[in-house]
């Protein structure tokens, strides 16, 4: 067994974790002298999206002389155009009347059900079947590929106003998916030796404490899961809790656990959260990435482009330079998903390629490992490669990064330009195809695995 990490780190001192909900908005005192109508606007919108922030968040990374447009309070504070409109004024007539709780929950659950809270097919394509029975709480979606969601990080340090999971915490059980069964994953990652990579999210496996980590990660080292070579954990901790790394109870296990699982010979890719370089520039966040890369362990960075928040090509520039300087590999610009207040997020595909296109032409080689613009669709990941014109026709060149059918995979086609698109399926074939190449298999793939979920 390899020596324990200590990295003491007696420049950081350590801090209690102090975190505010939806019901404690009106506790967090930096709030108070803000407008009461800005105040109640963040009370609507938090009945129907999830809520969560906490004191380094507040007092470390927003800058309260520029809030309402500061880029982190955009991040987590609920903002009344998160909303559409009519939304917006249903419930906020609801509170004002004092309506029953029941008359708001309804309503409040009707208009979370138009914001398509499950997209790319999680509930159903991407279920997993062991022995035919549905396993919850995992998706096999891309054939390398396993995401785990351990029921014990289904939670995040904060919330993002943007984020595309954000049903996993509004407390509905019916919209959530976890796995609290780590017998069950390490017999589906056995019988499935094709599988490479898994990757643990949610929420956030990083508020899990060391000990139930470790119950999901040290598994793989049995002879029977040697294929399993990669591990990723998907984490925003590193912007909103970096303590977790440097003075939290069991900051040191953790890293124990990273430092094992590498010696093992298993990669080890913290998959870091950043949408904004103010996240990283801090000196706990810094000291925090150097203590998990002392183990070992890599850390790659991934960040969807967001209105109010990141749409300058400047921002992403200065972002990945940040991130290389500190010893991370920017690895995706994904384009906002097409669920939850995607309406006040989203940037048209156009744009965003050319802030990516940007952002690249300010930066060394280095940095240009961040792939993207990169839409998370239901028949994969498909990158924006570019604007052109071809034989008089104006187009958008695609390829699939990454796909349900592998043969998919680094194929170019092309789509009609369209200005106002800012997802895959607002896009139509170019040189008059009826159809992306890709469609009538993608088909036959639904249909194949809801027969599987119902004989299941």
């Amino acid at each position: 067994m390899n020596q324990r990490v200590t990295l003491d780190t007696p420049a950081i001192e350590a801090r209690p974790f102090k975190v505010y909900t939806q019901r404690q908005l009106d506790k967090i005192e930096a709030l108070e002298k803000l407008p009461e109508d800005l105040r109640f606007d963040m009370r609507v919108v938090s009945q129907v999206l999830p809520f969560r922030v906490n004191n380094y968040v507040i007092d470390e990374l927003i800058d309260w002389d520029k809030v309402p447009e500061d880029p982190i309070f955009q991040l987590t504070f609920p903002q009344r155009g998160m909303l559409k409109p009519e939304h917006f004024d249903e419930i906020a007539a609801l509170m004002q009347a004092e309506a029953p709780a029941a008359e708001l929950k309804e309503a409040v659950e009707r208009v979370r059900s138009e914001l398509n809270p499950h997209p790319a097919g999680q509930m159903d394509l991407n279920l997993p079947l062991l022995d035919g029975q549905p396993l919850e709480g995992m998706q096999h979606k891309y054939q390398e590929t396993v995401l785990f969601f351990p029921s014990q990080g289904q939670v995040c340090h904060s919330y993002c106003t943007f984020c595309f999971r954000w049903a996993q915490f509004v407390g509905d059980k019916d919209l959530k998916f976890s796995s609290n069964e780590a017998e069950s994953l390490h017999a589906y990652l056995a019988e499935h030796k094709e599988v490479t990579d898994l990757l643990l999210t949610g929420g956030d496996p990083m508020v899990m404490k060391a000990k139930h980590l470790r119950m999901y990660l040290e598994g793989l080292l049995k002879p029977e899961l040697d294929h399993i070579q990669n591990i990723r954990i998907g984490s925003k901790s590193l912007t909103f809790w970096p303590y977790r790394f440097v003075t939290d109870d069991d900051a040191n296990d953790i890293l124990q656990l990273f430092r094992e699982l590498t010696a093992a010979g298993k990669h080890i890719a913290f998959m870091g959260h950043f949408n904004h370089w103010k996240e990283m520039d801090t000196p706990v966040c810094r000291e925090a990435v150097r203590r998990i890369r002392a183990t070992g362990a890599e850390i790659r960075t991934q960040a969807p482009l967001l209105k109010h928040i990141n749409d300058d090509a400047d921002q992403w520039a200065k972002m990945w330079k940040m991130q290389v300087q500190q010893g991370m590999i920017p690895y995706y610009m994904f384009a906002e998903r097409d669920t939850g207040a995607r309406h006040y997020f989203e940037v048209p595909l156009v744009k965003a390629w050319e802030i990516y296109r940007e952002a690249m032409k300010q930066v060394p080689g280095l940095c240009r490992t961040a792939r993207g613009p990169s839409m998370s669709a239901d028949p994969g990941k498909v990158e924006i490669q570019g604007v052109t014109e071809i034989q008089g026709e104006k187009v958008f060149v695609l390829r699939f990064i990454q796909g349900r059918s592998s043969d998919w995979v680094q194929r170019p086609f092309f789509a009609k330009y369209d200005e106002e698109a800012t997802w895959l399926n607002h896009l139509k074939p170019a040189f008059g195809e009826e159809k992306f190449f890709y469609e009538d298999e993608f088909a036959e793939m639904k249909a194949e695995k809801q027969a599987l979920i119902v004989k299941a």
